[in-house]
């Protein structure tokens, strides 16, 4: 992250609620996050300022899925995702209404936060960055086998990778990342060399992946 969580979430939470600051005032959040700092958060933000925060917790596709059917109704105030995918699904769906916001501009830099729109306005802000780490066995794997992406599709590690389903969103967006990164061609020729080492079919989440190697 370029900036400490706590003042981009509170940033972004003081952006939708305005100058209001009275008792009576609520946001309505959605989030898909369940990080027990952001409860610290939360009630911190209600502290201070005295705002309440009503809030629908939900994984991406539940808050999508319920955004849609509000439609222009909806009453959330902010949206909290976890995944840049989802937030690029959620942008070209229109589900988004583009905000102009100083605190947040000079908060997040350009790379972490959506294209500006014709007005100006800028459909997200990423708040963090997640990172896809590789877990390997210390008694099995030497540590520079596995110290990049890229060698996760080298021959040299066939039968030894486990992995999620290459449809989750979490791994699209890496997936997405290697490909800007090296080229399509390039990409999925890697890709093709994680499935021939992969030690099973992908299944389950990362915790699975961590057992796994266990």
């Amino acid at each position: 992250m370029s900036m400490p969580m706590k003042s981009l979430v509170v940033a972004c939470v003081l952006a939708a609620a305005g100058a209001a600051s009275a008792q009576d005032q609520v946001v309505n959040l959605y989030s898909a996050r369940h990080y027990a700092t952001d409860e610290a958060l939360y009630s911190g933000f209600t502290k201070a300022t005295g705002i309440k925060i009503n809030r629908v917790d939900s994984d991406d596709a539940g808050i999508m899925a319920r955004l849609k059917a509000e439609g222009a109704a909806s009453p959330a105030d902010v949206i909290l995702l976890v995944d840049a995918a989802r937030l690029y699904r959620g942008e070209a769906d229109g589900l988004f209404l583009p905000v102009r916001s100083k605190v947040l501009e000079d908060a997040i830099p350009a790379n972490l936060r959506a294209t500006p729109v014709a007005d100006g306005g800028i459909p997200w802000f990423g708040l963090s960055t997640r990172a896809r780490v590789v877990v390997y066995n210390k008694t099995k794997v030497n540590k520079d086998d596995v110290d990049t992406y890229e060698e996760l599709g080298d021959p040299k590690n066939k039968g030894k990778v486990c992995i999620r389903s290459g449809s989750h969103p979490y791994n699209l967006s890496l997936f997405g990342a290697v490909m800007e990164h090296v080229g399509e061609q390039k990409a999925e020729a890697w890709l093709k060399g994680v499935v021939n080492n992969l030690a099973r079919a992908p299944k389950g989440g990362d915790t699975d992946q961590i057992k796994a190697v266990a």
